[in-house]
């Protein structure tokens, strides 16, 4: 190799690792900006049919997001409370409660309560919170600015999404252009189905079981439908892992209730696989399960948990591009998706 190539070879060499360095360090900014796309994509469709009717989109992207804020006010106001009492009632605040419980208790419940009796009464003195305290604040901060730039993340990508399109199809070959958007385009209706149908899923599972529960006469029935709704992030072992906890907390009582727990959960499964999923999600991700699980379990161990939310987002991505580049096939025929809201004018 001449001198020449040897330094392009270094350069090209170093030029990778650079970047890839520098995408590591921003990764949580990289990560905070897909976020705000992902949600663009689940608010554009809704947001151009109050366009069709009148309303500037820049109103109604106000009024998405002063509708998802009036729903999580409801929220805390209705479910928060209760949940509360729920997780005081479960755990104990106090070192003489966890002792009192400690001595009711046998086997592993009683081991996890004598080493939560021995936390509590070990409890930092007050000097020494108020460096934790500030952390905390600090990290109030952190987390305000990633909402805010999420949320001006999604606005502006709804408003200026289509003069960044028309800037990346400029700068390709003419004949390559309609392939490109029609792509672009089946990728932004995957992500914002996926988006709307995980909202209705958590929302439907966790309201289903928690009412479920509830009748059944479960401890801690909301935080269990909740979790279990939430946990629907994670397929096949979500399922699995929220079924057993409720199962396991029904036999705290007696079997009837592990019973009765048992086919509330089994029962939404059937539901959900062979009535909802099928006709109302239908292809929305163009994933299998088995890929989805792969993608959330490997993402979350390099990354971390909060990372795992944009785990099958960037799958779908991937799996379009391949679809198109490497399987050759044609966007424009690839089956649209439709939750909540219809995708037939995206072509």
């Amino acid at each position: 190799m001449d001198t020449r190539g040897a330094v392009v070879t270094s350069v090209v060499a170093i030029s990778v690792a650079v970047g890839a360095i520098a995408l590591w360090h921003l990764r949580l900014l990289i990560f905070l900006f897909l976020l705000g796309v992902t949600w663009a994509s689940a608010m554009r469709p809704s947001v151009e049919r109050l366009r069709k009717r009148g309303i500037p989109r820049g109103i109604g992207v106000m009024l998405h997001f002063a509708a998802v804020t009036g729903v999580l006010a409801l929220l805390v106001w209705v479910a928060v409370p209760r949940a509360i009492a729920q997780l005081e009632q479960a755990v104990p605040t106090s070192a003489s409660e966890a002792r009192n419980s400690a001595r009711e208790s046998s086997g592993i419940k009683h081991d996890l309560l004598v080493a939560l009796q021995h936390r509590l009464e070990n409890l930092p003195s007050g000097s020494a919170v108020i460096h934790p305290a500030m952390s905390m604040t600090t990290k109030a901060f952190e987390i305000l600015f990633a909402i805010l730039f999420v949320l001006a993340t999604t606005a502006y990508w709804i408003l200026e999404r289509q003069h960044a399109q028309r800037l990346v199809l400029s700068v390709l070959a003419a004949e390559r252009r309609g392939r490109v958007r029609a792509t672009w385009n089946l990728i932004d209706l995957r992500l914002g189905a996926f988006v709307r149908g995980q909202l209705l899923t958590i929302t439907f599972v966790s309201v289903t079981l928690s009412t479920a529960f509830g009748l059944i006469g479960l401890p801690f029935w909301l935080l269990l439908g909740v979790f279990a709704g939430i946990i629907e992030i994670v397929p096949v072992v979500g399922p699995l892992l929220a079924g057993a906890l409720a199962v396991g907390t029904g036999l705290t009582i007696d079997w009837r209730h592990g019973a009765y727990a048992a086919i509330a959960v089994w029962g939404l499964r059937l539901v959900q696989d062979y009535l909802i999923n099928p006709h109302v999600f239908g292809h929305t991700t163009g994933l299998s399960p088995l890929v989805i699980l792969v993608t959330v379990t490997s993402i979350g161990l390099l990354l971390g948990g909060v990372y795992v939310l944009l785990s099958v987002p960037l799958a779908s991505i991937a799996a379009t591009i391949i679809e198109v580049t490497v399987l050759g096939r044609d966007p424009h025929e690839q089956p649209l998706p439709r939750v909540l809201l219809s995708a037939k004018d995206e072509r």
